[in-house]
């Protein structure tokens, strides 16, 4: 009998096999994202000292009421630009981008150019 594979078991193994590569240092920390039904995070992280530098999600009170009864991915955006405001105000402008294991299309997408059109180079 065919059993169908977890999907964010798949998705974590996708995840541990890109960052056997991606390492965030200090010159250039990691933007990780994570993404579930309803919502999006990213984080700024430094993966020597393993500190997140910085964070966003669509849950923060900055950026609830803005994106309530908009579309998930332009929710994506918002976070995108409220992390780069705030990576750009502890002095960070250049990160290696960790999309978690997710396809870079939608909402992953969105946030990343809004990051970049903040001010990030990835």
């Amino acid at each position: 009998m065919y059993t169908r594979p977890d999907r964010n078991v798949l998705r974590q193994r996708r995840h541990l096999r890109a960052r056997r590569r991606l390492a965030g240092l200090v010159s250039r920390p990691r933007l990780s994202v994570f993404r579930s039904l309803k919502q999006i995070y990213a984080q700024v992280i430094d993966d020597e000292s393993g500190r997140t530098l910085a964070s966003a999600s669509t849950l923060d009170v900055e950026i609830r009421q803005r994106v309530a009864g908009k579309k998930k991915t332009e929710a994506a955006a918002a976070v995108g630009e409220l992390l780069a405001q705030r990576a750009k105000a502890n002095g960070i402008t250049s990160v290696v981008f960790d999309r978690g294991g997710y396809l870079y299309h939608g909402r992953v997408r969105a946030l990343a150019d809004a990051a970049r059109a903040g001010g990030l180079e990835f």
